[in-house]
């Protein structure tokens, strides 16, 4: 398996119909996914103009919202709250959520939504090697 590099430029922002001036670009589909072997249903990167809304709405997934630009109001199972940019959302599957834009500017997020394992016995942190530089490069 070679690396890939989704070029932002040529991802398109898509409509979110159902929501309120939301927008998505799909970073990491599921068949990418697939393909690296990872359980990872999408990847988004989201933004939200001024006013705009994902309306409440709850998943079959985990879902984790990073927030990149802006400052935002997160519904959550008592009620608004106001959040800003670095701050991360990790939202259970089946629970009520919806985040809206309160600032003037468009507000931006990633979103991770991840498949929910019952038999999951649990995570570790992941393990990294090092390597000598001229190894790391490839030549064709």
């Amino acid at each position: 398996m070679k690396s890939k590099v989704n070029e932002n430029q040529q991802l398109e922002w898509n409509k979110f119909e159902e929501h309120r001036k939301v927008w998505n670009k799909e970073v990491v589909n599921a068949k990418e996914a697939d393909e690296l072997q990872v359980s990872v249903s999408s990847v988004l990167r989201e933004h939200i103009e001024p006013g705009g809304q994902v309306i409440p709405h709850y998943h079959s997934v985990a879902e984790l919202i990073h927030i990149t630009i802006g400052k935002v109001e997160l519904l959550r199972e008592d009620g608004w709250h106001k959040y800003e940019q670095g701050d991360t959302f990790l939202i259970p599957k089946g629970v009520v959520h919806s985040v809206r834009n309160v600032s003037p500017e468009i507000s931006e997020q990633l979103s991770i939504f991840l498949p929910v394992d019952e038999t999951n016995v649990g995570n570790v942190f992941f393990d990294t090697v090092l390597v000598e530089e001229k190894e790391s490069i490839v030549h064709e």
